[in-house]
This record gives C-alpha cells, sequence and structure tokens, in this order.
C-alpha cells in the first residue's frame, strides 16, 4: 500500500508540474515557451521535408527526409550546422561502404560481417562526435534492404542531405533559439536560493529554533545550490554558442558579457561558502556536541550577518544585470561588513574555554569572513 501511495504522489507531483509548465509557456516568454516553440519547429521540419521528398517526389527511401530533419532542429543554430556536416559525413560513409561491400560479395550477410565493424568503429571518430552512430545506421539502411544499387544508394544519401537542409533552414530562420534569457534566470535562481538559504538559517538561528534535522536540511539545500550555480554556468556557455551562426543575431541581442562571467564566480563562491557555513551549523546542533552550540549572545549577531549577507546577495543579482541601484547595493555591503566587525569583536570574549566549541566557533567566523569578502564593493552592470 505504502508502494501504491508513493507513486500516485509522484504521478501527481509530475501532472502538476507539467501542467505548471504548459501554464508558464502560455502566459510569457520563458525556458518552457522556448522548448516548446523548439518542439513546434522539429516537427514542421519534418512535415516539410516529407512533403517534398515523401510526398511531391515520391522517393524511394522518404523516411531518410524527415528523420534527419527533425533530429537536426537543434538547441543552437551552430550546432544544427556542425551536426548536420558530421552527421552527413556519417551516413555518406556507411551507406557508401555497405553498398559496395554488398554489390562486392553478392551476400548480404557477408557484408554485413565487414562493413558493420568499420562503420561501428568509424562511430567513435572524434571528428564525428556524437554523430558518429549515424554511420551504422546508413549501413544498415542499405544492408537490410532486398534491392541495393547505386541509384538507390545515391538517392538515399541525397534525401539525408535535403533533410539536414530542411532542418538546419527551419532552426536558423523561424525564431533562431537564443539562451540568454535562460542564463539570466538561472543566475537570478542560484541567487535567490542562496538568500532563501541564508535567510532560513539566520532565522533558526535568531528563534533558537534549529536542531541536527533542520540543520541537515539547510546543509543538503547549500549542496544543491551548487547544481544550481553549474546550470548556470552550463546556460552561459548556451548562450553564447546559440549567437554563432545566427543569422538573426542583432535582433537576438547583445553576447552575454563580464558581467555574466562575474554574476557565476561570485556565486559558485557564494555556494561553496554557504555549504560551509551550513555544514558548520549542522554539525554544532548535532547532540553530543552541547559544548559547541553557539549561545544566544554569539547565535543572534551571526544570524544578523546572515540576515546582512542574504540581502546583499540579492541586490547583487539585481544590480549586477542593471535592475537595481548600485548604492543599495554599496549600503548593504557596508552594513554586512560592519556586522563581521561586530562578530570578530564578540567572539574572542564569549566563546568557552572548549576544544570542540573553539573548533565550531572558529568554522562559523571563517566561513563568514569568506562570504562577505565574495561580494564586490562596486557592482557595475557589464554588457
Amino acid at each position: 500500500m505504502r508502494g501504491i501511495r508513493a507513486t500516485v504522489r509522484t504521478v501527481r507531483r509530475r501532472h502538476g508540474a507539467a501542467v505548471e509548465a504548459v501554464r508558464r509557456a502560455c502566459a510569457a516568454p520563458g525556458r518552457e515557451r522556448d522548448l516548446a516553440v523548439q518542439v513546434v519547429k522539429a516537427a514542421l521540419a519534418a512535415w516539410v521535408a516529407w512533403a517534398v521528398v515523401g510526398w511531391w517526389l515520391r522517393a524511394p527511401m522518404a523516411f531518410v527526409a524527415p528523420w534527419v530533419a527533425v533530429v537536426l532542429v537543434e538547441s543552437t543554430v551552430y550546432r544544427s550546422v556542425a551536426h548536420g556536416l558530421q552527421q552527413l559525413a556519417a551516413i555518406a560513409f556507411g551507406t557508401a561502404a555497405a553498398t559496395v561491400g554488398v554489390l562486392s560479395l553478392d551476400n548480404a550477410m557477408a557484408a554485413m560481417a565487414l562493413v558493420l565493424p568499420v562503420a561501428v568503429l568509424l562511430g567513435s571518430w572524434r571528428h564525428l562526435g556524437s554523430q558518429g552512430i549515424y554511420a551504422a545506421t546508413g549501413a544498415l539502411f542499405v544492408l537490410t534492404d532486398p534491392n541495393v544499387t547505386v541509384i538507390r544508394s545515391g538517392a538515399r544519401i541525397a534525401e539525408a542531405v535535403f533533410g539536414a537542409l530542411v532542418g538546419i533552414a527551419v532552426n536558423a530562420l523561424i525564431r533562431p533559439p537564443v539562451y540568454l534569457r535562460n542564463t539570466r534566470a538561472a543566475l537570478e535562481d542560484a541567487a535567490g536560493e542562496a538568500h532563501d538559504i541564508l535567510s532560513a538559517v539566520a532565522e533558526g538561528l535568531r528563534q533558537d529554533a534549529w536542531d541536527g534535522h533542520r540543520a541537515e536540511g539547510w546543509h543538503e539545500r547549500a549542496l544543491r545550490l551548487s547544481r544550481l550555480v553549474d546550470q548556470a554556468r552550463s546556460s552561459l556557455g548556451w548562450s553564447r554558442e546559440s549567437l554563432r551562426v545566427n543569422p538573426l543575431r542583432r535582433r537576438s541581442g547583445p553576447s552575454p558579457g563580464q558581467a555574466y562571467d562575474d554574476a557565476v564566480a561570485v556565486l559558485d563562491y557564494v555556494a561553496v561558502h554557504t555549504a560551509g557555513v551550513t555544514r558548520t551549523v549542522m554539525e554544532a546542533a548535532e547532540k553530543h556536541r552541547g559544548a559547541a552550540r553557539p549561545d544566544p549572545r554569539i547565535a543572534g549577531p551571526y544570524a544578523d550577518f546572515l540576515q546582512r549577507a542574504a540581502k546583499a546577495i540579492h541586490l547583487y543579482a539585481r544590480t549586477r544585470f542593471g535592475d537595481g541601484s548600485e548604492d543599495e547595493l554599496r549600503e548593504a555591503v557596508g552594513k554586512l561588513d560592519r556586522a563581521l566587525n561586530a562578530l570578530r569583536q564578540l567572539l574572542p570574549g564569549s566563546v568557552p574555554y572548549d576544544a570542540e566549541a573553539l573548533a565550531i566557533h572558529g568554522a562559523l567566523l571563517a566561513q563568514a569572513s569568506r562570504l562577505a569578502e565574495q561580494l564586490p564593493r562596486d557592482a557595475r552592470p557589464g554588457e
């Protein structure tokens, strides 16, 4: 019964997430709408390729054209072109090798034994990248065809070329994908999560409402924060690639500049030191470490520091992308520095003379210092 209930809950959660994604795609521009557009473009490319090769020309292997077209509506125009060239080279080699093998040996089984190992080996050639597997696929189309001729094989390669042209053209000319909006959203998500984690820890410390279980939850969130920063870094790479070989680059907007690189670097350090703070708090919350648990006289100021750090991170993300005030950020960072200095003066006289307590409180102060150091004192939005 428990397994069934868990399955039902999982299905409901995923159904709700799907419905929410559809709602966001319909409501406003965003990542969900970008994905929906790419799906429609892939279907359109396959339809156009089939309409020409299958319906109009009635080619013998017409399915090759829409198949190639749909897989080449890639996440970026540059990737469509690069993968298209690699895929066509792989298909042409596999098709030609299989055709020569069958016609020379006059035996499909013998040709398969000779050609397939070579085609599969070619699939691992680094110059073909992920498209190398299509050498074996192209060979199999020939080897399993009961009527192998040079003309049919040539027509198959021509259909693949036409499908590639359709896929690349559709991807390049109809709302070419640009991921700058995704990069900004990913960075804002990471900054928002860092703000929420530090605010939650600050509230727990201030109210003395934290235990091992709650502190462990904060630490798990902090570890996931690093993955959000990695997603932002990956999205930044996609953004720059999406502007390469893009015929509508000027309309798509400028390439992400130094502001995005700086934001990724800062948030990467923030993620590391946020995890350090939550790990130290989690260790202090363990029941067998009663002497190491911060006294309310220390927990309160430390909570104030974390709350100011959370606000400064939030303002940094806004200012970095031109939505916030530099003066407001400088004021927030100044308050953060003053809170850190107050902690440095308070801790030495408030920590009990106990080795474990000294280690925990020293780690809290060290992580606080490193966290404060990562936020620039002057953040100018970059181009």
